[in-house]
């Protein structure tokens, strides 16, 4: 769930300038591709749905719509973070020399404040699993790639996919098996300060693991190195997410299927949750302790597996193209979500105050008030990013996110 704020972007080029309405007029800078402020905003929408709207357990028409967002508008999220990593570094070119190393100076300084402000929105002790922290470390994980082309990100992208989640998956066996994790969190300065798991949970245990989630983001990396003003660029990024939905959910409800005694052992583990929806449904969750390894056949997006990760990233993927196809040919239905559209804009403040409001005023888990609730969040949010992008071009937190960074202009 959780965001990357909008950065501070450089000048667009006269190339893209010349282009037809892929830039927002009224609410947003020259610079701001409105289709990518659009797909946060429904990115944000959906981690409210996740967060505060009735559990998806209810069933029938609201249940399904409420299971939709849960998991994948995170891993929106994380694709969006590094589309917004190549916004900060150069695009379409990465920027080389002085400029280039202010431009990584400014994501090192933008990690360190999410990992702080993660570990502040931690510390309230909400039911919220704050993804801020897992961010600042995953763009400090990515920035080495900066500089590679669409190609051959997405190649890195699709390798991650298929083999690191067999490898997180033989870490977390061996921290179930062994002491050594306990060693390394007792050493960890990280651990001793926020009074989590440090960096062990960072990486390896956490609801966002960055070993993992690392493909996300590079799959954005790899989004904003394409010229999204074609149309044709667009139709084959819709078309690559589709099929990338289909093998990550198709080919799990087929290997849960097929291959014997998997369902009866993933039912198991899941303390008697049905396996009928392991392949696209996060109610089964994530598993830690005495995971099996027919886990790996679950598409569930907080599995933290090959098939949920290629699911979800094609789902991310569709939305970005629509959003952008949206931003640039209707413009009827673009006026008509400005609000969305201005959330995206402000989406690290929406996210910190709904962990603020959730802490203040608590989350019901009754059906009628919890969709009053996110009913509530939902009309404020929208309401307040519509006000207030009509007079500032970043929201709160971005702009003190953005005057913070500004102290790499001294990078030599």
């Amino acid at each position: 769930m959780t965001q990357e704020a909008p950065a501070a972007l450089p000048p667009p080029s006269p190339a893209l300038l010349q282009r037809k309405p892929l830039f927002l007029s009224r609410t947003a800078s020259p610079g701001r591709l409105v289709g990518i402020d659009l797909a946060r905003g429904l990115a944000v929408l959906g981690m409210y749905a996740a967060h505060v709207g009735p559990d998806p357990t209810i069933g029938g028409p609201l249940g399904f719509v409420l299971e939709l967002p849960r998991g994948r508008a995170s891993a929106l999220f994380a694709l969006l973070a590094g589309f917004s990593l190549v916004l900060i570094t150069g695009r379409p070119h990465p920027r080389t020399g002085r400029a280039g190393r202010q431009a990584v100076g400014r994501v090192v300084i933008r990690s360190v404040v999410l990992m702080a402000l993660g570990y502040a929105l931690t510390a309230l002790h909400t039911d919220v699993d704050v993804i801020l922290s897992f961010y600042g470390l995953l763009f400090l994980a990515v920035l080495p790639l900066y500089r590679l082309s669409a190609r051959t990100l997405a190649v890195i992208a699709g390798a991650g996919a298929l083999v690191l989640p067999q490898v997180l998956y033989v870490i977390r066996r061996s921290i179930e098996g062994g002491d050594w994790a306990d060693t390394v969190i007792a050493g960890d300065p990280l651990a001793r300060i926020t009074g989590t798991d440090g960096f062990m949970e960072l990486l390896f245990t956490g609801e966002y693991p960055v070993l993992t989630w690392m493909s996300f983001v590079v799959a954005g990396m790899a989004v904003a190195r394409l010229d999204l003003a074609g149309g044709r660029t667009l139709a084959r990024l819709a078309c690559t997410g589709g099929a990338l939905a289909l093998i990550g959910y198709g080919g799990s409800w087929l290997a849960l299927h097929f291959v014997t005694h998997a369902r009866g052992t993933v039912a198991a583990a899941t303390d008697g949750v049905s396996p009928g929806s392991a392949w696209w449904s996060d109610t089964v969750g994530q598993l830690i302790d005495g995971t099996p390894a027919d886990w790996l056949l679950v598409g569930a997006p907080h599995s933290q597996t090959t098939f949920s990760i290629l699911g979800n990233t094609g789902v991310a993927l569709v939305v970005v193209a629509a959003c952008v196809a949206a931003a640039d040919r209707m413009p009827r239905l673009l006026r008509l979500a400005t609000p969305v559209t201005a959330l995206g804009m402000v989406a690290l403040t929406a996210y910190v105050l709904h962990i603020v409001a959730i802490r203040v005023v608590g989350m019901r888990e009754e059906t009628g008030p919890a969709l009053l609730a996110l009913l509530l969040f939902t009309a404020t949010a929208l309401l307040f990013a519509t006000l207030w992008t009509r007079h500032f071009r970043r929201g709160p937190l971005e702009q003190l996110l953005h005057a913070t960074t500004r102290a790499a202009c001294r990078v030599r």
